[in-house]
């Protein structure tokens, strides 16, 4: 009895306090949700974003008019920290405090995936990126036949990102001998999968891979996994790692003396702040490319160009382009998109917008129903990039194959370590 009269109070409370709030304000804000890696080890993904929120301020200065009228943009940035746990309390928050119209959410499968979990439950739409869409869709025991209801998600695939390394490996001369890291964790179970991931594609291509199984995030000692693809004979590494891994792997190889001819791995290898600190170990480091400067594409939202809004970060931060900003922006072009189009700033209906959205953005064209393996999927095009020590910065990222995305230029080839 005493938990019913509570509920009560608390919801004639609630009611009050809405009805007191002005309607003029209450009907003219509308807020977007964002959550991103701000800090832990996953911190580079997030790093751009504050720059961007600020650059979308910017953008909506003026409002937006939803469904004939306008609206003041309030974008509430939230901290995942790392950590899923986290992730999924700040969009509960965002979705029943901060009441936002919107989630977006980015950086890997442990802010993505609890975030959309979140919306999905609580029926708000969300727009989720920088996950493969694999460890997103099936992370979340997705049902291919139905697809979620309230959660949309923008990214490549682990069949691209799979094409993209093999392209580079058969450019140059190896044994063709492959050597796994597969942490235990969203990203490594999904890349190491032998359905899903690296084993069967590679095993049809001629590739032989050694896995020595999964280890957790942070550790200190890669002996056994170093030991095990010298015992092999491999020539290639790849996987899937979190930078501080990537550093103590690729220091205590050197160590140990194990020095393969190519070393291409997703995540660690993205950001350019990852690779300096790396030293003399950053050259020649080959991984995928999802944008970069080079990228045709054009803001549906700023007009800039790829590279202009590279430049951009670079003049107003003094700090070099990374990936993460180009997908930033682009979640920001279709939730602005998919507001101006929505009959009301219902959930449903901003949900069915979002569903609708065909919009070409700085990141290529996004529209989900047919661009994607589901109809939650739409994917982006993906390439290979090497490391290597550059004009104006300590090492630049270049493009050395394409064939996946052939209007994303390449510029150079791949050189072995």
């Amino acid at each position: 009895m005493k938990s019913s009269r509570r509920t009560i109070v608390k919801s004639m409370f609630a009611a009050t306090a809405i009805t007191s709030m002005p309607m003029a304000w209450a009907a003219d804000v509308v807020k977007i949700g964002y959550v991103s890696p701000q800090t832990g080890p996953l911190a580079p993904f997030g790093e751009a974003d504050k720059w961007v929120i600020e650059q979308m301020k910017l953008a909506f200065k003026d409002g937006i008019t939803i469904a004939g009228k306008k609206h003041e943009v309030q974008i509430i940035l939230k901290d995942s920290q790392s950590n899923p746990n986290r992730a999924g309390e700040v969009a509960n928050d965002l979705i029943l405090k901060d009441k936002v119209a919107l989630l977006l959410t980015a950086g890997t499968p442990e802010t993505a995936n609890p975030v959309s979990d979140a919306a999905e439950l609580n029926e708000i739409p969300c727009i989720s990126s920088v996950v493969p869409w694999q460890p997103w869709f099936f992370g979340r025991q997705g049902n291919p036949a139905k697809g979620f209801n309230w959660t949309y998600h923008i990214f490549w695939g682990l069949e691209d990102v799979i094409a993209n390394f093999t392209n580079g490996w058969k450019s140059v001369q190896t044994n063709k001998k492959v050597g796994g890291l597969f942490p235990n964790d969203g990203d490594g179970n999904a890349w190491g999968d032998k359905e899903l991931g690296f084993p069967k594609p590679l095993s049809q291509m001629g590739f032989t891979l050694t896995d020595p199984g999964r280890f957790q995030n942070g550790t200190q000692d890669f002996s056994a996994q170093i030991a095990a693809f010298k015992k092999d004979g491999v020539e290639i590494v790849t996987g899937v790692v979190i930078p501080p891994d990537a550093k103590t792997f690729l220091t205590q190889a050197k160590q140990q003396g194990f020095k393969p001819k190519v070393i291409t791995l997703g995540k660690a290898l993205l950001f350019p702040g990852a690779i300096e600190a790396l030293g003399d170990l950053g050259d020649g480091l080959t991984t995928e490319v999802w944008w970069s400067p080079s990228h045709p594409f054009t803001s549906s939202l700023t007009k800039q160009s790829a590279k202009s809004l590279a430049e951009s970060y670079e003049t107003s931060t003094k700090k070099q382009w990374t990936q993460p900003i180009g997908f930033a922006h682009a979640l920001f072009e279709v939730a602005s998109d998919a507001l101006k189009r929505s009959k009301s700033l219902k959930a449903a209906d901003v949900r069915d917008a979002v569903a609708a959205s065909k919009l070409q953005t700085v990141v290529g064209d996004v529209a989900w129903g047919g661009q994607g393996p589901f109809k939650n999927v739409s994917k982006t095009p993906l390439v290979l990039g090497q490391w290597n020590k550059g004009k104006k910065y300590k090492y630049e990222l270049s493009i050395v194959n394409n064939e996946t995305a052939k209007n994303i230029p390449a510029d150079s080839k791949l050189r072995l370590n």
